[in-house]
């Protein structure tokens, strides 16, 4: 199985880079991951509706450009389906055995995912309602993602 996790700016902070890295070492065990960055743009303080959404086409046209038309592509969004952590396992294995071998995860900037690529994605997940920094999200994902494959593979892993 092939991850790409394609997202927005790059991390600032070294503890949120080494949880992505050793997240995507333990990864290496069950899948071959590789995260790409694109740059972000800065949102001025008080940009209106229409910067703010130039802003997310943008970024989201530099994701479209990393995205290969083998890969399943499926946007974090507010507005994904959501999961726990064992559905979210099976829901993976299942995308696999039906033949999906490279998962695209695609976590947007501080103003999310323009619509194009949302319209580009064969789903989207939603891991809470509640707003994290997008630095973080990428952690949250890793971790959810080793989480997923232990419990594929019916290895121990914390509840």
């Amino acid at each position: 199985m092939n991850i790409t996790i394609l997202c927005v700016g790059k991390i600032k902070e070294r503890f949120y880079t080494d949880a992505v890295a050793e997240y995507v070492k333990r990864l290496g065990r069950y899948a071959k991951v590789n995260v790409i960055e694109v740059p972000d743009e800065k949102t001025p303080d008080n940009a209106s509706e229409v910067a703010e959404e130039k802003i997310r086409l943008t970024e989201s046209e530099r994701l479209l450009a990393k995205i290969k038309d083998n890969m399943y592509v499926i946007a974090l969004d507010l507005r994904g389906q959501e999961y726990d952590s064992v559905a979210f396992s099976e829901h993976l294995d299942k995308l696999m055995l039906k033949g999906n071998s490279h998962l695209a995860f695609v976590i947007g900037g501080s103003l999310g995912l323009h619509k194009s690529l949302l319209s580009r994605a064969q789903e989207s997940i939603c891991f809470s309602k509640m707003t994290f920094p997008h630095q973080l999200m990428r952690v949250i994902l890793c971790e959810q993602l080793y989480r997923a494959c232990r419990i594929r593979n019916g290895e121990p892993y914390h509840k």
